[in-house]
């Protein structure tokens, strides 16, 4: 698969009150955010916080775009995004993952 790609994630995080699952959102998205500029191939990434707060509604969603398949896979190793999952640690309950080719629209 050549051309760029879209890397979509979304959380459940832990927190037994509502004041520990604004933290660990807030966390996450920190953390997350820090990476921009410093992985060769990222993009664009953006991070956002449920505001529904339906009981079935992630937590946290990451929204990022590579240059192609290749930086997506060597971001799913390289140190800095290895450092962010270990800070994050079983902070994460649930996650999940879409990659989609990215289709130029023409317009």
């Amino acid at each position: 698969m050549s051309g760029p790609i879209r890397h979509i994630v979304m959380w459940r995080l832990r927190g037994e009150t509502p004041a520990e699952r604004s933290a660990a959102r807030s966390k996450v998205k920190t953390l997350f955010e820090g990476l921009r500029g410093r992985i060769e191939g990222l993009t664009h990434i953006e991070v956002g916080v449920d505001v529904s707060e339906v009981d079935y509604a992630c937590d946290v969603v990451l929204f990022s775009e590579f240059a192609d398949q290749a930086a997506l896979a060597a971001y799913a190793t390289h140190p800095e995004h290895l450092r962010v999952r270990e800070a994050l640690g079983d902070l994460r309950i649930g996650r999940f993952q879409v990659d989609y080719p990215i289709k130029e629209t023409g317009a």
